[in-house]
C-alpha cells in the first residue's frame, strides 16, 4: 500500500514539475514563443483562434476572448474582454495571462502593439487556408502541451479535406463572385480562407488574384469579370437583399443563368475548423446550381 502511494506522489510530482517546466513553441508566423511554463492562463483575441484552441485541447485554459467567439458552444461560455477593434486593456492586465492569442491579419495593429509593450507573450495564430488548420492545431497542441487532442483534430481535419477534395474536383473551376457585404460591396481576396474553400469545392473566385483579405470592390469591376455565379454570405435573411440588387444586371452571366446563392452558414466565414464543414455547404451549394 506504502509502495503504490508513494508511486502516485510521485506521479503527481512528475506532472507537476513538468507543467512548470519552460515551453518553446513555435507560432504559424515562425515566431519563437518562450514561455517559464506550459500555460494555463490564456487570453484569446480573434474568434478563429479561440475555436482552434478548444479543437486542440487547450478550450479549458483560455480565460478571456472576444466577442463572436462561440465555435465551439463551450466558447460562448468564456468572458469577453472587447471585440477585433477594441479590447479592455485594464481588464487583460488584471488576468495576468500566461500567453494572448491573436490573429495577426484581424484585429486593431494599435491596440496588439499595446500588448505586447505591457509584456505579455503573443503567439500568432493564423491559417490562410484549409490546409493550414491541421499543422496550425499541431502547433497549438506545442504550446498548450496538448498534442494528443490536437493532432487527432488536426487528421480528423485531413481526412475531411481529402475527402472533399475527392468529390468536387472539376476539370474547369467556374468563376464565382463570393460577395460578404453589400454596402459598399465587399468580397474576398486569394489569401482569405474562404477563397481556398471556393477553389476546394472545384470553383474560382473571379478576385483571387487580389492579395488583401478583404476588400471592397465596384459594381463595375464585378460587371467586368462577369461571374457564372454570385454567392452571397451573409447573415440569415439579409442574403435575398443582396441579390435582388445584382438582378439589375440582366448581361451578367450568373444573373442570366439563374445562378443566384444565398448562403447563409456562418461557419464559412469562421477561422476555425468549423470553417470545413462550413466549405462542405458550400460545395453542395454551389454542386446544385452548377451541376
Amino acid at each position: 500500500m506504502r509502495l503504490a502511494s508513494s508511486a502516485a506522489c510521485a506521479l503527481v510530482l512528475l506532472f507537476a514539475a513538468a507543467a512548470q517546466a519552460a515551453v518553446t513553441a513555435t507560432d504559424d508566423s515562425g515566431r519563437q514563443v518562450v514561455l517559464a511554463r506550459t500555460p494555463e492562463r490564456i487570453v484569446s483575441l480573434a474568434p478563429g483562434a479561440t475555436e482552434m484552441l478548444f479543437a486542440a485541447g487547450a478550450g479549458e485554459r483560455v480565460i478571456a476572448t472576444v466577442e463572436y467567439s462561440d465555435e465551439p458552444p463551450a466558447a460562448r461560455r468564456v468572458p469577453r474582454i472587447g471585440d477585433s477593434s477594441a479590447v479592455d486593456i485594464e481588464r487583460l492586465v488584471a488576468l495576468r495571462p500566461d500567453v494572448v492569442v491573436i490573429w495577426p491579419r484581424g484585429g486593431n495593429p494599435s491596440q496588439i502593439e499595446k500588448v505586447a509593450r505591457l509584456g505579455f507573450p503573443l503567439y500568432h495564430q493564423q491559417a490562410d487556408a484549409l490546409a493550414d488548420l491541421p499543422d496550425s492545431l499541431r502547433r497549438l497542441g506545442a504550446l498548450a502541451n496538448t498534442r494528443d487532442t490536437a493532432e487527432q483534430a488536426a487528421r480528423e481535419i485531413e481526412t475531411r479535406l481529402a475527402q472533399l477534395a475527392s468529390r468536387y474536383s472539376r476539370t474547369g473551376r467556374v468563376p464565382v463572385f463570393l460577395q460578404i457585404w453589400d454596402r459598399p460591396v465587399y468580397t474576398v481576396g486569394g489569401t482569405h480562407l474562404m477563397s481556398d474553400a471556393l477553389t476546394l469545392c472545384g470553383a474560382r473566385n473571379v478576385f483571387s488574384d487580389l492579395r488583401e483579405p478583404a476588400l471592397a470592390v465596384d459594381i463595375e469591376a464585378v460587371i467586368a469579370r462577369n461571374p457564372e455565379v454570385i454567392v452571397a454570405v451573409a447573415p440569415p435573411g439579409v442574403a435575398g437583399g443582396w441579390l435582388a440588387d445584382w438582378r439589375r444586371f440582366p448581361d451578367l452571366k450568373a444573373v442570366r443563368h439563374g445562378r443566384l446563392v444565398a448562403f447563409e452558414d456562418q461557419r464559412l466565414s469562421r477561422l476555425g475548423p468549423s470553417a470545413v464543414e462550413g466549405t462542405a455547404a458550400l460545395c453542395e451549394a454551389l454542386d446544385a446550381v452548377i451541376g
